[in-house]
Order: C-alpha cells, then structure tokens, then sequence
C-alpha cells in the first residue's frame, strides 16, 4: 500500500517482492493506519468495520450465479467473523486485536465501500468528525490515488459503485462532534486488486506512479 506512510513508494520502489494488499484491507488500513498513527485511536480500540463488494471478487462461479440471476441480491458473509483479510487489517493498521468485520455482497459488478464508526467520546482528544477528515487530508496530501473529500461536500448518499472502472481510492468522513462515519469507496478490481498491482509494479520499475491506469 504505497500511501502507508511518506517513505513507503520508496520502500516499494526498492523491494525485489512486494504483496499487493487484499481489497477490503485496502480500505480498512486507509481509514485505520493515519489514526492509529496520530494517536487518536488506541492499538486495541474495539473496532467493526461494516462493508459492501461488488460480486466479481468472488471468482467464476459467483460472477455467473449472479449474472444468471439465481444469487441474492444482497448477502452477508463470513459469519463466523474470521475473514481470510483480519490478519492484514490488523497488522497492517497497527491493532493489537482485529476488527469485528463480516463483509456484504451486493448485486453490482464491480465497486466497494468500507466503513468505519466511531463514538468520538472514546476517542483520544475527542476529535469532531471535520477534525478528523482534516487529519486524513494531511496524512494523505500529495497522494496521487487517493483522496480525502473535504467534509461537509459528501452526497446525501453514499455508493459502493461511484468509483467503479477507476484506480483511485475516496476516502469520505461524515457525522458530527459525537459520532463519526469514515468510508473508503473505490473498485474491488481497481485499486483493491489489479489497479494496486499496477501501481506497485509502477514504483519497482521505475514507471510514473500512475502509469496504464484508470483515473477520474
């Protein structure tokens, strides 16, 4: 994930290997990371992380019950909340404990929104939501796939699909002084999947980071 950290596109750019991140961690570890780093949400915060994927991550036999129409249109998976992706969210976010986190298939192709809600109460320095959308903006400034939305600009709602067929990622803070919604929206294929690998692959061979992809 190239925009972990300021020195992260050069250890990238360095790496004989790199593992491109999963797709609802990609948006788990841009929403969490730049927290947990600023100090305003502990390492063992009790965290869920509600989530929406388009089908197409889930490979052939998914894609075609879905297209044929024999697959629900709306479907909560993972029960037993051990989702193959917790040990790279939490890692990689810098938890002590991985979220409660039980992702949701919608009938759309392609698109992903994953969320965050805080009780600011709970948090330290019980930040508002626009100061908390004002510490994402920094931490992400200059980044050219992701951007933080400045707050009080977000639609009256909020699509899983608006970033579908880009390689960019959205990250949208909504809520007040007590309670905040942080979502990352972008494409389960784009810069959840291949968008990532092509960007990575940018770094290492010296390319522009933004080379062969999809931007808005």
């Amino acid at each position: 994930f190239p925009e972990l950290a300021a020195a992260q596109p050069e250890a990238v750019a360095q790496a004989d290997r790199v593992a491109n991140p999963g797709c609802y961690a990609t948006g788990a570890i841009a929403l969490l990371r730049p927290l947990v780093d600023a100090g305003l949400v502990p390492p063992d915060f009790p965290l869920a992380l509600p989530s929406v994927s388009g089908y197409s991550g889930g490979g052939r036999t998914m894609i075609e019950a879905y297209e044929a129409g024999t697959a629900p249109l709306f479907e909560t998976y993972a029960l037993g909340l051990q989702h193959k992706h917790l040990p790279e969210m939490q890692s990689i976010a810098g938890l002590t404990y991985p979220p409660a986190f039980s992702p949701i298939l919608g009938d759309m192709y392609q698109g992903m929104a994953t969320s965050v809600l805080l009780h600011n109460r709970l948090l330290r320095g019980t930040p508002g939501a626009a100061e908390i959308c004002e510490l994402l903006a920094g931490y992400y400034d200059g980044n050219a796939l992701l951007r933080v939305r400045p707050f009080g600009t977000e639609p009256p709602r909020l699509s899983a699909g608006t970033m579908a067929g880009l390689d960019t990622l959205e990250l949208v803070v909504t809520g007040h002084e007590e309670q905040t919604m942080l979502t990352a929206v972008f494409d389960n294929l784009g810069k959840g999947a291949s968008g990532a690998a092509v960007q990575n692959m940018n770094l290492m061979l010296g390319f522009p980071e933004t080379a062969g992809l999809a931007m808005e």
